[in-house]
Formats: structure tokens, sequence, C-alpha cells
């Protein structure tokens, strides 16, 4: 009878392998922060006083919006593709919750981009430092 042997000790340095690489990923200062892009979609406004995902209580005449995956605290250009107007929103909070949209944005957002009326617009949404290319067709 003939052994492998690196049998077992493959299966363990694989499986210990996996773990730590697994580990370098999800934890420490070297973590990966998911990359901005430059996304279209539907917006809409909010001007609720009740606390965001972040913790923080709601300032609907902030420069913030509610995003389903962009992580709390990242920073987007939102230009609204109707007139060309743009700002600079942080995200604290998530949402919307509505289908067809991408973005909630508070009230002072919206009234910046020149919304309030219509309730909702289309937007583009790109990352501050401009580092991702294209745009909306």
């Amino acid at each position: 009878m003939k052994l492998d042997r690196f049998g077992p000790l493959k299966k363990t340095t694989l499986a210990a392998a996996a773990l730590v690489g697994l580990s370098a990923l999800s934890i420490g200062p070297a973590q990966a922060v998911p990359r901005v892009k430059t996304t279209c979609g539907g917006a809409s406004w909010y001007a609720l006083t009740s606390r965001t995902a972040s913790g923080e209580r709601m300032n609907p005449m902030g420069m913030t919006a509610a995003h389903k995956t962009l992580p709390l605290g990242s920073k987007v250009k939102v230009t609204n593709l109707r007139n060309q107007r743009s700002v600079v929103v942080r995200i604290n909070d998530r949402g919307p919750f509505v289908k067809g949209r991408m973005i909630d944005l508070s009230k002072g957002a919206a009234q910046k981009l020149g919304f309030i009326s219509s309730g909702h617009t289309q937007v583009q949404i790109e990352p501050v430092d401009g580092s991702s290319a294209g745009g909306c067709a």
C-alpha cells in the first residue's frame, strides 16, 4: 500500500491558507474598500429627522444621501441629468427601498439639484475623485 506523502498535509495546508486568506481580506487596515463606479438611475429625496444607518440624526438640509450598497461615509458626486446641476453628498443611510430608485437624497441636496417639486429625477452618481470613466447613455 502506497501512501500519498502530501495527502493529509496538503488538505490541512490548503484549509489553513484559505482561512488566512479570508481573515486577511475581512479585517485589518488593508481591507479593500468597494470602488465607486459611475452609475445612472432614479433619485428621490426625503426629510426625516430620525437616526440614519450610520447612527447620526438625519439633517434634512445636509448634503447626505441613502444608498443600498455604497460604503457609509463615502462621498459621491450626484448630477441631475435633466438640468446638469451637481452636488457632492456623503452616504450616511441605507435605501431607497422603492423600485427603480438608486439613491435617496436629503432635502437640501435635492433643492440644490432642483427637483424638490417633482420629488424624483434621473441622476448620474460618480466618485468624487473622478476615478471612474464613462457616464450615462
